[in-house]
């Protein structure tokens, strides 16, 4: 693999795909997409495993009511994937931003994000609501999309936050759900930050703890009996975050176990 490659790495075993950057979580779900079409995806539960939202605004521009990539201006379409991984390469879907076009797409889906301590330490219920924001940089004024957390009642899907597994799965209703899992959410021990060492709070458990920790999320997602109900997994490395000396094992760790339950 040649060095500019590694951004674009993944590779899939049936249902699961894993990557070294989350961006292309949102091309799995379009290759999803591709295959089901709009009625399965309706009001769809996305678990959330992840140390951050992910619901920044990613590089692209409204032009006629359509979305087009704000660095190639070239058409970007959720179910096309070719369109999807252009924007990926192209930048245009960058880290954190990723979620943002699929709940656009489908306002009424319902996230269930699970965060450790200390970034989350209570259940939050909110609503979400796609809206637009000003581009700043590439070309002033045109618009992209956002989305906008608020009252719980005030918006039209929903978003749970919690650090408890329990709370996490309870009541998520019967319909399809797509899980994805940044592995910052066992160990970030960097966050993207170079002055990590400076930070007086940060996640950076040792191996056993995320093993452990690997064997709690499985065996919860076993215990509600959602394997069957998981149309697609997406895993990310996240290079930055996730220490790169506890790839292997976690990997190993956390596939076995999902294969177990698929």
């Amino acid at each position: 693999m040649q060095l500019g490659d590694m951004p674009h790495a993944r590779r899939r075993e049936g249902k699961i795909l894993t990557a070294l950057y989350d961006t292309w979580t949102l091309h799995s779900w379009s290759e999803w997409l591709e295959k089901i079409g709009s009625p399965q995806a309706k009001d769809v539960v996305i678990l959330h495993v992840d140390d951050h939202r992910d619901l920044g605004s990613p590089r692209l521009f409204s032009r006629d009511g359509e979305w087009i990539d704000a660095i190639t201006l070239q058409a970007f379409d959720l179910y096309d994937p070719a369109s999807v991984e252009r924007s990926i390469r192209s930048g245009a879907i960058g880290m954190g931003s990723f979620m943002t076009p699929f709940l656009h797409q489908f306002p009424t889906s319902n996230i269930r994000h699970l965060c450790q301590p200390p970034k989350t330490s209570e259940t939050h219920r909110y609503s979400f609501r796609p809206t637009t924001e000003p581009d700043t940089l590439l070309d002033v004024g045109s618009r992209r999309p956002s989305i906008q957390l608020q009252e719980e009642s005030a918006g039209m899907g929903a978003y749970l936050v919690t650090s408890n597994m329990e709370s996490w799965l309870s009541e998520i209703g019967s319909q399809s759900i797509l899980l994805h899992i940044d592995m910052d959410y066992f160990n970030n021990r960097y966050d993207g930050d170079s002055d990590w060492k400076t930070r007086p709070e940060a996640l950076d458990p040792d191996s056993q703890s995320v093993g452990e920790k690997i064997d709690a999320l499985v065996a919860a997602l076993a215990q509600h009996k959602l394997g069957t109900r998981i149309e697609d997994v997406t895993i990310a490395f996240s290079p930055g975050f996730f220490p790169a000396e506890l790839w292997q094992a976690a990997d190993q760790r956390l596939r076995s176990g999902l294969k177990g339950i698929l």
